[in-house]
């Protein structure tokens, strides 16, 4: 299975986030530079991880990213599913099905492939992903000390 570019970008400011301290929050300008990608990209990924209500985002003078409670115990798994959504790895259905669909045996490998895949996700939380040693590098991409 292979992850969206979007989703990797989401896990990667999720990361740098969690490694923030409470009282030092990082813009999303910031965090885009950090992980050298597109403030347009970070922004839309920023926005969805928003929604999910695993980031916050405060206006003004003191204001900028942070993980909610939710985000900080929040899954990998859970994450990437959200993100990713729980469409199947073939698509045998659609303007072309394909004509082996009644009798394939793959469909249903894939499924249970792509279910394991996510159970491991779900072994990992965002807290434990940013944990040493990848929270010490997390913190120097940004060259701000926290």
């Amino acid at each position: 299975m292979k992850l969206t570019k979007f989703t990797d970008l989401s896990l990667r400011a999720v990361m740098r986030l969690a490694v923030a301290e409470g009282d030092s929050s990082l813009t999303t300008r910031e965090v885009a530079e950090a992980m050298d990608v597109p403030y347009t990209h970070m922004a839309k990924a920023v926005s969805r991880l928003q929604h999910l209500g695993v980031v916050e985002a405060r206006r003004g003078r003191g204001g900028g990213l942070g993980l909610t409670a939710l985000g900080r115990r929040a899954t990998v798994g859970w994450l990437v599913r959200e993100l990713e959504g729980e469409d199947e790895v073939v698509a045998c259905e659609g303007e072309q099905p394909c004509p082996l669909r009644a009798a394939c045996r793959l469909r249903s490998a894939l499924r249970r492939a792509q279910e394991s895949f996510y159970a491991e996700l779900d072994t990992l939380s965002v807290a434990e992903l940013s944990a040493s040693p990848a929270g010490p590098v997390l913190l120097s991409l940004s060259g701000r000390a926290n």
